[in-house]
């Protein structure tokens, strides 16, 4: 199928606002993974990635290890994952994914940025089906041959593989990425992962250019600003 996906490395440098950014979104999401599927990494395999990836960002361990002992405390928040989907310049599209325990502040906090920058919020259904909701792992040491050999031995299903510059890259349902990390452990058990997240993949592509590029970079860059935004998916070859 050939989905062509595209590592994003952060930068190495961050300034001390992403940085806070990005603690505290990774405090809310363990505290959150944590609450729903028990405080235990060894028993909670979401928890156990969320922590790994907590940690290959540079996240202090006192601020996973703070997330978890709230839950442990018996400390009652309660933070839900909501979507809103948005039209862009020229057939670009966004899907704004953020982590709140107010959703009033973060429709307010998205609708702001929209309104600066000439964009606009689309009902429920609008964009996301022209996304694929998938989980995406990569991985060096084996070939095309020997990854299927594995998935297979364990029973695990994937929607698509693909071979990039000696990388293995494998999409899958979302329920299936610890199966999928799983058959391939046990096929290579030193494996690291280099790609290792639930995403949303775009359909289709499109290109911009001058204005429309311009306008669309400045959007994402303050969304990504708003405190309660996780992520933001869009269409947009940049």
């Amino acid at each position: 199928m050939g989905r062509a996906y595209e590592v994003r490395k952060a930068s190495i440098q961050k300034t001390g606002a992403a940085k806070s950014k990005l603690y505290s979104m990774y405090a809310r999401e363990i505290y959150d993974v944590a609450k729903k599927g028990g405080s235990d990494p060894t028993s909670n395999p979401s928890l156990k990635r969320l922590v790994e990836k907590a940690k290959k960002e540079q996240v202090p361990s006192d601020i996973i290890n703070r997330a978890i002992d709230k839950v442990n405390s018996g400390v009652d928040e309660n933070y839900q994952l909501v979507r809103y989907e948005v039209f862009g310049p020229s057939g670009s599209t966004a899907i704004v994914e953020c982590l709140t325990d107010n959703v009033n502040r973060s429709i307010s906090g998205v609708k702001a940025v929209l309104n600066k920058c000439k964009a606009k919020m689309g009902a429920q259904g609008s964009v996301s089906f022209q996304y694929d909701h998938l989980c995406v792992v990569g991985f060096k040491g084996l070939n095309e041959e020997e990854t299927l050999e594995a998935l297979i031995e364990q029973g695990v299903d994937i929607e698509d593989m693909e071979e990039e510059e000696g990388s293995i890259i494998l999409y899958g349902q979302p329920q299936n990425l610890n199966q999928i990390k799983e058959a391939i452990m046990k096929k290579l058990p030193q494996v690291e992962f280099e790609i290792d997240e639930i995403t949303m993949l775009p359909k289709e592509k499109v290109h911009l250019e001058k204005e429309d590029l311009e306008l669309f970079q400045r959007m994402i860059t303050m969304m990504e600003e708003v405190d309660d935004v996780k992520t933001v998916y869009h269409n947009v070859t940049i």
